[in-house]
């Protein structure tokens, strides 16, 4: 390869490398300026316009004030996208709810919508997707148990175990108890064993088999056929699948009659 060659295939990478370059800046120059409004879309309603949250105050004083301090609220935007990023963020423009009077069909309703709680839940709607999950849209919302306007936005009252227990049996009733032998993982609240949202495994539960139980009572193998959970040997018993279903713990929620949970 003579000079001149040499001279031009130099030339040429350092050229590659500048379109590169060039390319690699106006990535992250496009990536900076794509702005809060590009990532969270409001609900689109013909003909109305944002108003702000206090048009919004006027007639719903009492969620406008309890949503201040609620998880939701991080929505809110500062500067010139401030407007569309309070209750109108997730119910669209209101002018045409307002001048109607408050007519409920002038304003999105997201309770019916799930897809105005996906723009930022989307790792939520992949949840849903999975083999076993709540039937969302078809038979519950998310706010049957959510409520954005407030707290965390986790309905019930008292610390978040609690809530989300309370949210839980407004459902599933027969595992509330009280039970004469309760299962503590249940003080601890649903989501210690089961996804809420959606899981692989059957009954929403974190893992199908018994890892699950395994994460609280532990094992200790002290001779080949020697498995130790709670003082007593189970090596006959790991085999035969999981914990509830090998004939033993089938009360996995609590159990009036045997302090083992059975029936």
């Amino acid at each position: 390869m003579n000079d001149h060659t040499s001279s031009r295939s130099g030339g040429f990478r350092k050229s590659k490398a500048a379109l590169f370059g060039s390319i690699a800046v106006m990535t992250i120059l496009a990536a900076c300026s794509v702005n809060y409004q590009a990532y969270f879309r409001p609900p689109q309603i013909p003909g109305a316009s944002f108003m702000g949250v206090q048009s919004c105050e006027e007639c719903h004083e009492e969620i406008v004030s309890g949503f201040d301090s609620a998880t939701h609220a991080k929505l809110l935007a500062d500067g010139n996208h401030a407007v569309n990023m309070g209750c109108e963020a997730c119910h669209g423009p209101g002018s045409i709810h307002n001048d109607s009077g408050g007519e409920i069909g002038t304003i999105h309703n997201p309770q019916a919508d799930p897809d105005t709680c996906y723009q930022c839940h989307l790792d939520v709607k992949g949840s849903f997707a999975l083999a076993h999950a709540h039937p969302i849209g078809d038979q519950i919302t998310c706010n049957d148990c959510h409520d954005p306007h407030y707290g965390s936005a986790i309905k019930g009252g008292g610390v978040a175990s609690m809530r989300e227990g309370e949210t839980c049996v407004q459902c599933h009733q027969a595992q509330a108890g009280p039970f004469v032998f309760e299962h503590e993982a249940t003080r601890d609240g649903c989501t210690t064993c089961h996804t809420p949202h959606g899981s692989p495994s059957e009954k929403m539960l974190k893992t199908s088999n018994q890892m699950l139980c395994l994460q609280c009572h532990f094992q200790q193998q002290t001779a080949p056929d020697v498995i130790l959970i709670g003082g007593r040997n189970h090596a006959s018993f790991v085999s035969r699948g999981t914990c509830w279903t090998a004939g033993c713990h089938e009360s996995v929620h609590g159990s009036h009659v045997n302090s083992s949970l059975r029936y």
